[in-house]
Protein backbone atom coordinates (compact mmCIF):
# COMPACT_ATOMS: atom_id res chain seq x y z
CA UNK A 1 0.00 0.00 0.00
CA UNK A 2 1.10 3.79 -0.75
CA UNK A 3 1.81 5.78 1.84
CA UNK A 4 1.40 9.59 1.01
CA UNK A 5 2.34 12.42 3.65
CA UNK A 6 -1.09 14.59 4.55
CA UNK A 7 0.11 17.66 2.72
CA UNK A 8 1.04 15.02 -0.35
CA UNK A 9 -2.85 13.88 -0.62
CA UNK A 10 -4.05 17.16 -1.73
CA UNK A 11 -1.59 16.85 -4.61
CA UNK A 12 -3.29 14.54 -7.07
CA UNK A 13 -6.44 16.36 -6.72
CA UNK A 14 -5.06 20.18 -6.87
CA UNK A 15 -3.21 18.53 -10.59
CA UNK A 16 -6.50 17.21 -11.58
CA UNK A 17 -9.12 20.59 -10.61
CA UNK A 18 -5.83 22.35 -13.09
CA UNK A 19 -5.74 20.45 -15.82
CA UNK A 20 -9.77 20.51 -15.85
CA UNK A 21 -9.67 24.74 -15.79
CA UNK A 22 -6.94 24.88 -18.16
CA UNK A 23 -9.45 22.39 -20.34
CA UNK A 24 -12.21 24.67 -19.93
CA UNK A 25 -10.21 28.31 -20.77
CA UNK A 26 -8.86 26.49 -24.21
CA UNK A 27 -11.93 24.62 -25.61
CA UNK A 28 -14.92 26.71 -24.14
CA UNK A 29 -16.06 30.01 -25.19
CA UNK A 30 -17.99 32.28 -22.51
CA UNK A 31 -20.85 31.71 -23.78
CA UNK A 32 -20.81 27.87 -24.01
CA UNK A 33 -20.56 26.99 -20.27
CA UNK A 34 -21.83 29.07 -17.65
CA UNK A 35 -18.93 30.74 -15.64
CA UNK A 36 -17.82 31.15 -12.36
CA UNK A 37 -19.19 34.23 -11.11
CA UNK A 38 -21.21 34.74 -7.61
CA UNK A 39 -23.03 37.40 -8.30
CA UNK A 40 -24.21 39.60 -11.14
CA UNK A 41 -21.27 42.91 -11.91
CA UNK A 42 -22.37 46.31 -10.49
CA UNK A 43 -24.04 48.74 -12.71
CA UNK A 44 -22.16 50.92 -14.33
CA UNK A 45 -21.45 54.98 -13.31
CA UNK A 46 -23.47 57.07 -14.72
CA UNK A 47 -21.72 59.09 -17.21
CA UNK A 48 -20.14 58.64 -20.16
CA UNK A 49 -17.87 55.61 -20.22
CA UNK A 50 -17.06 55.15 -23.75
CA UNK A 51 -13.78 53.33 -25.46
CA UNK A 52 -12.86 55.60 -28.81
CA UNK A 53 -13.68 52.72 -30.96
CA UNK A 54 -17.72 52.08 -29.75
CA UNK A 55 -18.03 55.67 -30.76
CA UNK A 56 -19.11 56.03 -33.96
CA UNK A 57 -18.17 59.40 -35.04
CA UNK A 58 -15.37 60.66 -36.25
CA UNK A 59 -12.40 63.25 -34.92
CA UNK A 60 -13.40 66.84 -35.01
CA UNK A 61 -10.75 69.32 -36.50
CA UNK A 62 -8.52 70.62 -34.71
CA UNK A 63 -9.18 74.33 -34.54
CA UNK A 64 -6.52 75.65 -32.20
CA UNK A 65 -4.79 74.32 -29.12
CA UNK A 66 -7.08 72.22 -27.00
CA UNK A 67 -10.07 72.00 -29.14
CA UNK A 68 -9.88 68.15 -30.76
CA UNK A 69 -12.40 66.41 -29.34
CA UNK A 70 -15.19 63.36 -29.72
CA UNK A 71 -18.65 63.73 -29.47
CA UNK A 72 -20.33 60.73 -28.06
CA UNK A 73 -23.59 59.91 -29.95
CA UNK A 74 -27.05 61.78 -28.49
CA UNK A 75 -28.47 58.68 -26.19
CA UNK A 76 -25.67 58.83 -24.47
CA UNK A 77 -25.21 62.18 -23.02
CA UNK A 78 -24.93 62.89 -19.52
CA UNK A 79 -28.42 63.94 -17.89
CA UNK A 80 -28.37 63.44 -14.27
CA UNK A 81 -32.09 63.48 -13.99
CA UNK A 82 -33.59 60.68 -16.26
CA UNK A 83 -30.34 58.63 -15.48
CA UNK A 84 -30.76 54.90 -17.62
CA UNK A 85 -35.21 55.20 -17.71
CA UNK A 86 -34.47 57.13 -21.03
CA UNK A 87 -31.48 56.88 -22.44
CA UNK A 88 -33.14 57.59 -25.69
CA UNK A 89 -34.83 60.55 -25.15
CA UNK A 90 -33.56 64.08 -25.57
CA UNK A 91 -34.45 67.07 -24.18
CA UNK A 92 -36.68 69.62 -26.28
CA UNK A 93 -35.63 72.40 -27.89
CA UNK A 94 -35.28 75.61 -26.10
CA UNK A 95 -33.82 78.94 -26.27
CA UNK A 96 -32.05 81.26 -23.13
CA UNK A 97 -33.53 83.99 -24.48
CA UNK A 98 -37.53 82.41 -24.01
CA UNK A 99 -36.98 81.71 -20.27
CA UNK A 100 -38.15 84.53 -18.02
CA UNK A 101 -35.70 83.49 -15.19
CA UNK A 102 -32.88 85.02 -17.55
CA UNK A 103 -34.18 87.89 -18.67
CA UNK A 104 -32.05 90.17 -16.65
CA UNK A 105 -28.81 88.48 -18.57
CA UNK A 106 -30.62 90.39 -21.76
CA UNK A 107 -31.07 94.04 -20.33
CA UNK A 108 -28.46 96.11 -21.35
CA UNK A 109 -28.66 99.63 -19.74
CA UNK A 110 -25.29 101.00 -20.71
CA UNK A 111 -24.93 102.40 -24.40
CA UNK A 112 -21.42 100.86 -26.00
CA UNK A 113 -18.80 103.19 -27.31
CA UNK A 114 -19.51 104.24 -30.95
CA UNK A 115 -16.02 103.65 -31.12
CA UNK A 116 -14.49 100.99 -29.63
CA UNK A 117 -18.03 98.89 -28.87
CA UNK A 118 -17.13 98.65 -25.01
CA UNK A 119 -19.32 99.80 -22.40
CA UNK A 120 -17.92 101.23 -19.39
CA UNK A 121 -18.99 100.53 -15.64
CA UNK A 122 -18.59 102.68 -12.48
CA UNK A 123 -16.07 100.40 -11.18
CA UNK A 124 -12.45 101.26 -10.99
CA UNK A 125 -8.98 99.67 -11.49
CA UNK A 126 -7.02 100.24 -7.82
CA UNK A 127 -3.55 99.03 -7.50
CA UNK A 128 -1.81 96.01 -5.26
CA UNK A 129 1.04 95.96 -3.39
CA UNK A 130 3.37 93.42 -2.24
CA UNK A 131 5.23 95.31 0.24
CA UNK A 132 3.89 95.00 3.97
CA UNK A 133 3.82 97.51 7.06
CA UNK A 134 7.39 98.27 8.44
CA UNK A 135 9.09 96.03 5.90
CA UNK A 136 11.90 94.19 6.64
CA UNK A 137 13.52 94.76 3.20
CA UNK A 138 13.39 96.77 0.13
CA UNK A 139 11.28 95.31 -1.84
CA UNK A 140 12.66 95.74 -5.60
CA UNK A 141 10.78 92.26 -7.40
CA UNK A 142 7.67 93.45 -9.80
CA UNK A 143 4.82 91.63 -9.60
CA UNK A 144 2.00 91.12 -12.23
CA UNK A 145 -1.22 89.01 -12.63
CA UNK A 146 -2.77 88.42 -9.50
CA UNK A 147 -5.21 85.72 -8.83
CA UNK A 148 -7.52 86.63 -5.34
CA UNK A 149 -9.73 84.68 -3.07
CA UNK A 150 -11.65 86.32 -0.42
CA UNK A 151 -11.02 84.31 3.22
CA UNK A 152 -12.81 84.11 5.82
CA UNK A 153 -14.86 86.40 7.72
CA UNK A 154 -13.02 85.44 11.12
CA UNK A 155 -9.88 85.76 9.51
CA UNK A 156 -7.71 88.67 10.75
CA UNK A 157 -7.57 89.54 6.93
CA UNK A 158 -9.70 89.91 4.03
CA UNK A 159 -7.68 88.74 1.22
CA UNK A 160 -5.38 85.26 -0.41
CA UNK A 161 -3.55 87.11 -3.32
CA UNK A 162 -1.12 84.55 -5.46
CA UNK A 163 1.05 86.94 -7.67
CA UNK A 164 3.88 85.53 -10.07
CA UNK A 165 7.42 87.51 -10.18
CA UNK A 166 9.12 89.25 -13.69
CA UNK A 167 11.99 87.08 -14.01
CA UNK A 168 14.97 87.96 -16.34
CA UNK A 169 15.27 83.90 -17.42
CA UNK A 170 12.08 81.66 -18.51
CA UNK A 171 11.75 80.47 -14.74
CA UNK A 172 8.81 81.43 -13.24
CA UNK A 173 8.51 82.17 -9.62
CA UNK A 174 5.24 83.13 -7.56
CA UNK A 175 4.59 84.23 -4.31
CA UNK A 176 1.23 84.44 -2.09
CA UNK A 177 0.24 86.78 0.77
CA UNK A 178 -2.83 88.06 3.07
CA UNK A 179 -4.10 91.69 2.60
CA UNK A 180 -5.86 94.20 2.76
CA UNK A 181 -8.19 96.94 1.45
CA UNK A 182 -7.75 100.65 2.36
CA UNK A 183 -10.73 103.43 1.42
CA UNK A 184 -9.97 107.35 0.83
CA UNK A 185 -11.74 109.56 2.02
CA UNK A 186 -14.68 109.83 4.71
CA UNK A 187 -15.62 106.14 4.12
CA UNK A 188 -19.47 106.22 3.24
CA UNK A 189 -18.62 104.10 0.46
CA UNK A 190 -15.92 102.12 2.65
CA UNK A 191 -16.84 98.09 3.01
CA UNK A 192 -16.89 95.77 5.75
CA UNK A 193 -13.24 95.68 7.26
CA UNK A 194 -11.55 98.33 5.28
CA UNK A 195 -9.42 100.47 7.16
CA UNK A 196 -8.56 104.22 6.02
CA UNK A 197 -5.36 104.78 4.18
CA UNK A 198 -2.28 106.09 6.12
CA UNK A 199 -0.11 107.48 3.68
CA UNK A 200 2.37 104.90 3.77
CA UNK A 201 -0.42 103.33 1.95
CA UNK A 202 -1.04 106.12 -0.60
CA UNK A 203 2.67 106.56 -1.30
CA UNK A 204 2.31 102.73 -2.71
CA UNK A 205 -0.86 102.39 -3.82
CA UNK A 206 -1.45 106.31 -5.29
CA UNK A 207 -4.57 108.48 -4.71
CA UNK A 208 -7.58 105.88 -4.83
CA UNK A 209 -5.93 103.41 -2.36
CA UNK A 210 -5.75 99.67 -2.92
CA UNK A 211 -5.03 96.51 -1.84
CA UNK A 212 -1.66 95.45 0.81
CA UNK A 213 0.11 92.90 1.88
CA UNK A 214 -0.09 92.31 5.65
CA UNK A 215 3.01 90.65 5.61
CA UNK A 216 6.28 89.77 3.68
CA UNK A 217 4.94 87.61 1.09
CA UNK A 218 5.81 84.03 0.79
CA UNK A 219 7.22 82.04 -2.01
CA UNK A 220 4.93 78.93 -3.03
CA UNK A 221 6.97 76.24 -4.27
CA UNK A 222 5.75 72.93 -5.68
CA UNK A 223 7.68 69.67 -6.47
CA UNK A 224 8.79 69.61 -10.15
CA UNK A 225 6.88 68.01 -12.84
CA UNK A 226 7.71 65.34 -15.57
CA UNK A 227 7.73 66.32 -19.43
CA UNK A 228 6.87 63.48 -21.03
CA UNK A 229 6.14 64.84 -24.62
CA UNK A 230 7.57 67.93 -25.08
CA UNK A 231 9.17 67.59 -28.99
CA UNK A 232 9.85 69.43 -31.81
CA UNK A 233 9.46 73.37 -31.03
CA UNK A 234 8.33 72.58 -27.33
CA UNK A 235 11.69 70.30 -26.84
CA UNK A 236 13.11 73.50 -24.54
CA UNK A 237 10.10 73.47 -22.54
CA UNK A 238 11.46 70.59 -20.72
CA UNK A 239 13.82 72.85 -18.65
CA UNK A 240 11.73 75.62 -17.74
CA UNK A 241 11.52 75.56 -13.92
CA UNK A 242 8.74 76.47 -11.80
CA UNK A 243 4.77 76.67 -12.63
CA UNK A 244 3.13 79.54 -13.79
CA UNK A 245 -0.14 80.56 -14.69
CA UNK A 246 -1.84 80.05 -11.09
CA UNK A 247 -5.47 80.25 -10.23
CA UNK A 248 -6.37 79.89 -6.69
CA UNK A 249 -10.57 79.70 -5.82
CA UNK A 250 -12.61 78.09 -3.54
CA UNK A 251 -13.99 74.69 -4.25
CA UNK A 252 -17.91 73.61 -3.38
CA UNK A 253 -17.24 72.32 -0.25
CA UNK A 254 -14.71 75.00 0.66
CA UNK A 255 -11.06 73.74 -0.14
CA UNK A 256 -9.12 76.61 -1.06
CA UNK A 257 -7.51 75.36 -4.50
CA UNK A 258 -4.50 76.36 -6.76
CA UNK A 259 -4.39 75.04 -10.34
CA UNK A 260 -1.50 75.57 -12.00
CA UNK A 261 0.28 75.26 -15.12
CA UNK A 262 3.79 72.72 -15.58
CA UNK A 263 5.35 70.40 -17.37
CA UNK A 264 2.93 67.31 -17.81
CA UNK A 265 3.13 63.34 -17.51
CA UNK A 266 0.23 62.88 -20.24
CA UNK A 267 1.58 66.05 -22.73
CA UNK A 268 4.16 68.08 -22.82
CA UNK A 269 2.44 71.30 -20.67
CA UNK A 270 -0.66 70.33 -18.60
CA UNK A 271 -2.88 71.26 -15.70
CA UNK A 272 -2.25 70.60 -11.94
CA UNK A 273 -4.36 71.05 -8.86
CA UNK A 274 -3.40 71.26 -5.13
CA UNK A 275 -5.26 72.38 -2.27
CA UNK A 276 -3.14 75.45 -0.61
CA UNK A 277 -3.65 74.27 3.00
CA UNK A 278 -0.66 71.64 2.34
CA UNK A 279 1.16 74.73 1.09
CA UNK A 280 0.53 76.86 3.78
CA UNK A 281 -0.82 75.70 6.87
CA UNK A 282 -2.11 78.38 8.09
CA UNK A 283 -4.59 78.06 6.14
CA UNK A 284 -5.80 74.66 7.87
CA UNK A 285 -5.97 76.46 11.46
CA UNK A 286 -7.60 79.01 9.65
CA UNK A 287 -10.51 76.91 8.52
CA UNK A 288 -10.37 74.74 11.33
CA UNK A 289 -11.57 77.58 13.61
CA UNK A 290 -15.18 78.78 12.56
CA UNK A 291 -17.05 80.43 15.43
CA UNK A 292 -20.38 79.00 14.06
CA UNK A 293 -19.14 75.22 12.71
CA UNK A 294 -16.20 74.06 14.62
CA UNK A 295 -14.72 71.40 12.74
CA UNK A 296 -11.46 70.18 11.02
CA UNK A 297 -12.15 71.99 8.00
CA UNK A 298 -12.91 70.41 4.69
CA UNK A 299 -11.41 67.33 3.70
CA UNK A 300 -8.69 67.32 1.40
CA UNK A 301 -9.67 66.27 -2.30
CA UNK A 302 -6.08 67.39 -3.65
CA UNK A 303 -3.66 67.08 -0.96
CA UNK A 304 -0.54 66.34 -3.19
CA UNK A 305 -0.30 67.79 -6.75
CA UNK A 306 -2.67 66.04 -8.43
CA UNK A 307 -2.63 66.70 -12.51
CA UNK A 308 -5.90 66.88 -14.27
CA UNK A 309 -6.65 64.93 -17.59
CA UNK A 310 -9.03 64.89 -20.45
CA UNK A 311 -10.39 61.92 -21.99
CA UNK A 312 -10.04 60.38 -23.95
CA UNK A 313 -6.70 60.15 -24.34
CA UNK A 314 -6.65 60.81 -28.09
CA UNK A 315 -8.19 64.11 -27.40
CA UNK A 316 -5.50 65.47 -25.31
CA UNK A 317 -3.03 67.94 -26.69
CA UNK A 318 0.65 68.88 -26.14
CA UNK A 319 0.04 71.73 -24.56
CA UNK A 320 -2.79 72.67 -22.39
CA UNK A 321 -4.29 75.67 -20.67
CA UNK A 322 -6.49 77.90 -19.77
CA UNK A 323 -8.83 75.51 -17.99
CA UNK A 324 -11.80 76.07 -15.29
CA UNK A 325 -13.97 74.25 -13.12
CA UNK A 326 -17.75 74.58 -11.58
CA UNK A 327 -19.16 73.07 -8.80
CA UNK A 328 -23.03 72.18 -9.09
CA UNK A 329 -23.08 70.55 -5.53
CA UNK A 330 -20.87 70.71 -2.43
CA UNK A 331 -19.76 66.42 -4.06
CA UNK A 332 -19.41 67.46 -7.79
CA UNK A 333 -16.93 69.24 -9.71
CA UNK A 334 -16.32 69.80 -13.54
CA UNK A 335 -13.44 71.44 -15.67
CA UNK A 336 -14.88 73.27 -18.71
CA UNK A 337 -11.61 73.05 -21.16
CA UNK A 338 -12.86 74.79 -24.67
CA UNK A 339 -15.17 77.02 -25.65
CA UNK A 340 -17.04 76.44 -29.17
CA UNK A 341 -15.33 78.14 -32.31
CA UNK A 342 -16.48 80.68 -33.80
CA UNK A 343 -14.88 80.69 -37.15
CA UNK A 344 -16.34 76.86 -37.96
CA UNK A 345 -19.39 75.59 -36.88
CA UNK A 346 -19.12 72.02 -38.14
CA UNK A 347 -16.59 71.79 -34.97
CA UNK A 348 -18.29 72.83 -32.22
CA UNK A 349 -15.24 72.77 -29.60
CA UNK A 350 -17.00 73.45 -26.20
CA UNK A 351 -16.15 70.63 -24.10
CA UNK A 352 -16.35 70.11 -20.06
CA UNK A 353 -16.06 66.63 -18.27
CA UNK A 354 -17.02 65.19 -14.65
CA UNK A 355 -14.08 65.02 -12.36
CA UNK A 356 -13.81 61.38 -11.45
CA UNK A 357 -11.17 61.63 -8.49
CA UNK A 358 -7.60 61.97 -8.60
CA UNK A 359 -7.41 64.18 -11.71
CA UNK A 360 -9.21 61.69 -13.93
CA UNK A 361 -12.37 62.66 -15.49
CA UNK A 362 -15.59 61.24 -18.30
CA UNK A 363 -15.14 61.88 -21.66
CA UNK A 364 -16.80 65.18 -22.97
CA UNK A 365 -20.15 65.98 -21.58
CA UNK A 366 -22.01 68.69 -23.61
CA UNK A 367 -25.00 68.66 -25.01
CA UNK A 368 -24.75 66.94 -28.37
CA UNK A 369 -26.90 69.20 -29.64
CA UNK A 370 -26.42 71.94 -28.31
CA UNK A 371 -25.81 74.97 -31.17
CA UNK A 372 -22.44 77.05 -30.58
CA UNK A 373 -22.43 80.36 -29.00
CA UNK A 374 -19.78 82.39 -30.73
CA UNK A 375 -20.15 83.54 -34.06
CA UNK A 376 -16.90 84.70 -36.69
CA UNK A 377 -17.90 88.41 -37.09
CA UNK A 378 -14.58 89.45 -39.25
CA UNK A 379 -16.26 88.89 -42.30
CA UNK A 380 -18.76 91.70 -41.43
CA UNK A 381 -16.86 93.74 -39.10
CA UNK A 382 -15.19 97.17 -41.23
CA UNK A 383 -13.38 98.39 -38.61
CA UNK A 384 -9.80 96.67 -38.64
CA UNK A 385 -9.01 97.15 -35.37
CA UNK A 386 -12.16 94.73 -34.26
CA UNK A 387 -10.76 91.88 -36.40
CA UNK A 388 -8.56 88.62 -36.06
CA UNK A 389 -9.31 88.31 -32.39
CA UNK A 390 -9.23 84.18 -30.69
CA UNK A 391 -11.42 83.52 -28.10
CA UNK A 392 -9.90 82.06 -24.42
CA UNK A 393 -10.97 80.95 -21.10
CA UNK A 394 -9.57 83.37 -18.60
CA UNK A 395 -10.61 83.14 -14.83
CA UNK A 396 -12.55 80.94 -12.73
CA UNK A 397 -16.08 80.40 -12.82
CA UNK A 398 -18.63 81.29 -9.51
CA UNK A 399 -21.90 80.91 -9.09
CA UNK A 400 -24.91 83.39 -9.61
CA UNK A 401 -28.19 83.79 -7.99
CA UNK A 402 -30.47 85.77 -10.38
CA UNK A 403 -31.93 88.24 -7.64
CA UNK A 404 -30.47 90.47 -5.14
CA UNK A 405 -29.70 89.40 -1.72
CA UNK A 406 -31.60 92.00 -0.37
CA UNK A 407 -35.14 90.89 -1.73
CA UNK A 408 -37.47 88.86 0.59
CA UNK A 409 -38.65 86.90 -2.30
CA UNK A 410 -35.29 86.17 -3.54
CA UNK A 411 -35.15 82.18 -3.32
CA UNK A 412 -32.74 79.98 -5.30
CA UNK A 413 -33.95 77.56 -7.78
CA UNK A 414 -31.94 75.57 -10.98
CA UNK A 415 -34.15 78.19 -13.23
CA UNK A 416 -32.11 81.61 -11.85
CA UNK A 417 -28.87 79.67 -11.14
CA UNK A 418 -26.10 80.20 -13.80
CA UNK A 419 -22.22 79.89 -13.54
CA UNK A 420 -20.02 83.14 -14.70
CA UNK A 421 -16.67 83.09 -15.94
CA UNK A 422 -14.46 85.65 -18.10
CA UNK A 423 -13.34 85.00 -21.15
CA UNK A 424 -11.46 87.15 -23.55
CA UNK A 425 -10.64 87.93 -27.25
CA UNK A 426 -7.40 88.69 -27.58
CA UNK A 427 -5.93 90.47 -30.64
CA UNK A 428 -2.22 91.15 -31.53
CA UNK A 429 -0.35 93.62 -32.90
CA UNK A 430 1.66 94.06 -35.77
CA UNK A 431 4.49 91.71 -33.74
CA UNK A 432 2.02 89.38 -33.45
CA UNK A 433 2.23 90.46 -29.32
CA UNK A 434 -0.78 90.76 -27.22
CA UNK A 435 -2.57 94.55 -28.25
CA UNK A 436 -5.37 94.07 -26.01
CA UNK A 437 -7.55 91.30 -24.21
CA UNK A 438 -11.07 92.20 -24.54
CA UNK A 439 -13.12 91.18 -21.24
CA UNK A 440 -16.61 89.28 -21.60
CA UNK A 441 -18.16 87.00 -19.45
CA UNK A 442 -19.79 84.20 -20.32
CA UNK A 443 -22.98 82.55 -18.59
CA UNK A 444 -24.12 78.78 -18.52
CA UNK A 445 -26.64 76.91 -16.65
CA UNK A 446 -25.93 75.23 -13.23
CA UNK A 447 -27.86 72.50 -14.06
CA UNK A 448 -27.95 69.27 -16.11
CA UNK A 449 -26.92 69.47 -19.10
CA UNK A 450 -25.47 72.59 -18.29
CA UNK A 451 -25.97 74.72 -21.34
CA UNK A 452 -24.19 78.00 -22.57
CA UNK A 453 -26.35 80.42 -21.95
CA UNK A 454 -24.39 83.80 -23.42
CA UNK A 455 -21.94 85.86 -23.76
CA UNK A 456 -21.55 89.65 -23.46
CA UNK A 457 -22.42 91.59 -26.54
CA UNK A 458 -19.92 93.86 -25.90
CA UNK A 459 -16.29 94.05 -24.04
CA UNK A 460 -16.22 95.31 -20.42
CA UNK A 461 -14.06 98.52 -19.26
CA UNK A 462 -13.48 99.40 -15.84
CA UNK A 463 -14.33 103.56 -15.45
CA UNK A 464 -10.45 104.24 -15.92
CA UNK A 465 -9.27 101.33 -18.05
CA UNK A 466 -8.55 102.34 -22.06
CA UNK A 467 -8.80 99.87 -24.88
CA UNK A 468 -5.80 100.14 -27.39
CA UNK A 469 -6.30 100.14 -30.92
CA UNK A 470 -8.14 103.38 -30.69
CA UNK A 471 -7.11 106.88 -30.18
CA UNK A 472 -7.65 108.51 -26.31
CA UNK A 473 -10.25 110.84 -27.59
CA UNK A 474 -12.12 107.81 -28.96
CA UNK A 475 -11.67 105.12 -26.03
CA UNK A 476 -13.34 108.39 -23.96
CA UNK A 477 -16.05 109.21 -26.48
CA UNK A 478 -18.35 107.65 -24.15
CA UNK A 479 -17.32 109.96 -21.39
CA UNK A 480 -19.31 113.78 -21.51
CA UNK A 481 -17.04 115.86 -20.05
CA UNK A 482 -14.09 113.95 -22.10
CA UNK A 483 -15.76 114.46 -25.03
CA UNK A 484 -16.66 118.66 -24.30
CA UNK A 485 -13.05 118.82 -23.30
CA UNK A 486 -12.05 117.57 -26.77
CA UNK A 487 -14.16 119.85 -28.92
CA UNK A 488 -12.96 122.71 -26.91
CA UNK A 489 -9.71 121.65 -27.73
CA UNK A 490 -10.22 121.17 -31.49
CA UNK A 491 -12.42 124.39 -32.10
CA UNK A 492 -9.51 126.63 -30.73
CA UNK A 493 -6.29 125.07 -31.59
CA UNK A 494 -4.64 122.25 -34.04
CA UNK A 495 -3.22 120.44 -30.89
CA UNK A 496 -2.78 116.47 -31.23
CA UNK A 497 -4.52 113.32 -29.44
CA UNK A 498 -5.42 113.67 -26.65
CA UNK A 499 -6.31 116.79 -27.41
CA UNK A 500 -6.52 118.69 -23.79
CA UNK A 501 -8.64 115.24 -22.71
CA UNK A 502 -7.95 111.95 -20.47
CA UNK A 503 -5.06 109.99 -22.12
CA UNK A 504 -4.17 106.27 -22.26
CA UNK A 505 -4.58 104.51 -18.81
CA UNK A 506 -2.57 101.25 -19.95
CA UNK A 507 -1.43 99.44 -22.70
CA UNK A 508 -3.49 96.02 -22.22
CA UNK A 509 -5.39 94.63 -18.81
CA UNK A 510 -5.57 91.01 -18.34
CA UNK A 511 -8.04 89.74 -15.94
CA UNK A 512 -6.83 86.92 -13.72
CA UNK A 513 -9.61 85.93 -11.14
CA UNK A 514 -12.94 86.91 -9.91
CA UNK A 515 -13.97 85.95 -5.82
CA UNK A 516 -17.01 87.11 -3.94
CA UNK A 517 -15.85 90.16 -1.90
CA UNK A 518 -14.71 89.57 1.87
CA UNK A 519 -17.95 89.06 4.36
CA UNK A 520 -20.71 89.96 2.26
CA UNK A 521 -22.95 89.06 5.27
CA UNK A 522 -20.62 88.19 7.66
CA UNK A 523 -21.69 85.00 8.56
CA UNK A 524 -21.01 82.48 5.55
CA UNK A 525 -19.09 79.31 5.83
CA UNK A 526 -16.36 78.58 3.35
CA UNK A 527 -18.53 76.16 1.35
CA UNK A 528 -20.67 79.57 0.12
CA UNK A 529 -17.98 80.82 -0.95
CA UNK A 530 -18.16 80.75 -4.38
CA UNK A 531 -22.29 81.14 -4.39
CA UNK A 532 -23.81 85.20 -4.54
CA UNK A 533 -26.69 87.33 -5.66
CA UNK A 534 -27.09 90.40 -8.09
CA UNK A 535 -25.89 92.66 -5.40
CA UNK A 536 -22.97 90.99 -4.26
CA UNK A 537 -19.70 92.39 -5.11
CA UNK A 538 -17.23 90.19 -7.13
CA UNK A 539 -13.17 91.11 -6.93
CA UNK A 540 -11.27 90.77 -10.05
CA UNK A 541 -7.68 90.50 -9.85
CA UNK A 542 -6.22 92.22 -13.04
CA UNK A 543 -2.93 91.65 -14.33
CA UNK A 544 -1.33 95.61 -15.94
CA UNK A 545 0.78 95.33 -19.17
CA UNK A 546 2.15 92.10 -17.99
CA UNK A 547 4.42 93.77 -15.82
CA UNK A 548 1.92 95.63 -12.40
CA UNK A 549 -1.44 93.88 -11.12
CA UNK A 550 -4.18 96.02 -9.79
CA UNK A 551 -7.43 94.91 -8.60
CA UNK A 552 -11.54 95.79 -9.14
CA UNK A 553 -14.38 95.52 -7.21
CA UNK A 554 -17.83 95.29 -8.94
CA UNK A 555 -21.50 94.23 -8.31
CA UNK A 556 -21.81 90.63 -9.76
CA UNK A 557 -25.26 92.25 -11.80
CA UNK A 558 -23.39 94.68 -14.10
CA UNK A 559 -20.50 92.19 -14.96
CA UNK A 560 -23.38 89.91 -16.68
CA UNK A 561 -25.79 92.80 -17.90
CA UNK A 562 -26.34 93.52 -21.46
CA UNK A 563 -25.36 89.57 -22.74
CA UNK A 564 -26.49 87.95 -26.47
CA UNK A 565 -28.43 85.25 -25.71
CA UNK A 566 -26.91 81.83 -27.43
CA UNK A 567 -29.04 80.02 -29.78
CA UNK A 568 -29.52 77.09 -26.97
CA UNK A 569 -30.19 73.79 -27.80
CA UNK A 570 -31.40 72.17 -32.07
CA UNK A 571 -33.62 69.92 -33.26
CA UNK A 572 -30.13 68.35 -34.26
CA UNK A 573 -27.21 68.00 -36.05
CA UNK A 574 -28.74 69.69 -39.08
CA UNK A 575 -29.02 72.72 -36.98
CA UNK A 576 -26.27 75.24 -37.39
CA UNK A 577 -25.76 78.94 -37.07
Amino acid sequence: MIYLPPLRRLLLPAIIFLAIAVFYRSSFNASSLPSFILHSPPAPPKGIRLSVSDVQTELFPTVNATESHLTPSSKFYYDLYESSKRSNTTWEPQKPIDQPSLKILWQCPVQANRFTNHIRISAIVRNITQIPPQPLNPETRVFWNPTIISLPYWAENQYLVVSRIVTAGHHQENVMCEANVCYVGPGEDAKLGEKPCTEDDLKLLGPAGGMRCASTPIALNVPPTPAEQCYGKYGTYVDVPGFHDPRVFWSGKGEPLMMVNTQSRYACFGLWMIDLRTLHPPLQDLLASSPTHPSLGPLKSYPTLTELTRNPPETRSLIEKNWLLFFPTTGESYIHYDLSHPKNTSARGRTFAKLLGNGFTTANLTDPLELPCLLDTDATETDEAKKGGTWHQATNSLSLILCERKDPQCRPSPENTVFFAVIHRKFPNYLDLPLRYERHFMVWSASPPFSMLGISQHPILMANETASGWTESQNWDDDPANVAAVTRTRIHNSTTEPYGGKEYWAYFTYTVSIAYAWARTGTEEVGEKNVGFLDDEVVLGIGIDDKGQGFARARAGDLVQCLKACSGRGLGPEDTL
